[in-house]
């Protein structure tokens, strides 16, 4: 445990270990080393990370126990909410796709919703060490317990994975290519036949300037799914440290929480979906012909 240098004046301050159920300086910008595992910080924030993983891996054995074929109560809500999550990105990613990133868009999904609402419990960000004064007062100065996605750190990990994954997907040739890719970047959309030679090859060179715009953004999505997440759980969790955790603010995170999950998988669905979903549409009709 880091060791604090107290300074005595002429108010005697105190090391002391106990339970703050207030923060009136709200949640630190940087997660605090509790200790260290090989010269590796372990952070407060990371600890978290770990309860809730482990947190979600019990809940969902223990409501689906052992898998059959007529589901009981537990693994039909668990099947239940994983089919309208599949629902709802389908229409996004593709028919083709969707079998592919769907475990990797679930996982995101439920652990980011779970860290962003494992600042809500109690002791979460206001329990740990600190001084206590002359007056009996106490200054929370190390949280044990941090929410994970109040720590830059551990969104732009969950940006850079996503991200990761989006790269080998539209990567793989069953689902999109690099030919389909770059054509996606840079190509000439427009069809020959119905332009000018002129024309056409002036908007080649429009689309080639904005493939690399294109570029440039993809480049920067890790940085921008990262601090739209960390933005809006640490601004949360400063929120309801100064307005003392009432119940109207503790409402609204609730919902914040959920929609900043949503959003994170959404916009990965999205990115994947520009690359990679195409022809479903004329797949169907074309199926829908043959039946015919």
């Amino acid at each position: 445990m880091r060791s604090w240098n107290i300074k005595l004046s002429t108010s005697l301050l105190f090391l002391t270990a106990i339970p703050a159920f207030g923060s009136e300086g709200g949640v630190a910008p940087k997660a605090v080393p509790l200790f260290e595992v090989f010269g590796l910080p372990i952070t407060n924030s990371l600890v978290t990370s770990w309860v809730v993983s482990l947190f979600i891996l019990l809940v969902i054995r223990l409501m689906v126990g052992k898998a059959t074929l007529v589901p009981g109560r537990g693994q039909a809500i668990i099947e239940s909410a994983l089919s309208a999550l599949k629902d709802l990105i389908t229409p996004i990613i593709g028919k083709k796709t969707v079998n592919a990133a769907y475990p990797l868009i679930l996982g995101l999904f439920f652990y980011i919703l779970l860290q962003n609402w494992s600042g809500l419990l109690p002791g979460v960000g206001t329990m740990g060490f600190g001084l206590t004064d002359a007056a009996g007062k106490f200054h929370l100065m190390e949280p044990i317990i941090r929410p994970a996605n109040a720590d830059w750190n551990g969104t732009i990990a969950l940006a850079i994975v996503a991200m990761t994954a989006w790269f080998i997907i539209v990567l793989n040739p069953k689902y999109g290519g690099i030919k389909l890719l770059a054509y996606d970047l840079f190509g000439n959309k427009a069809d020959k036949k119905e332009l000018a030679v002129w024309m056409y090859y002036i908007l080649s060179g429009i689309f080639a300037v904005v493939g690399l715009i294109e570029v440039f953004s993809i480049c920067i999505r890790p940085f921008t799914l990262s601090v739209r997440l960390f933005g809006n759980v640490f601004g949360g969790e400063n929120l309801l440290h100064q307005t003392g955790f009432v119940f109207p603010f503790y409402f609204l995170e609730l919902i914040v929480g959920f929609v900043q999950a949503l959003v994170f998988i959404l916009l990965l669905s999205v990115y994947i979906g520009l690359i990679c979903n195409h022809g479903d549409d004329h797949e169907d009709e074309h199926g829908e012909a043959a039946a015919h």
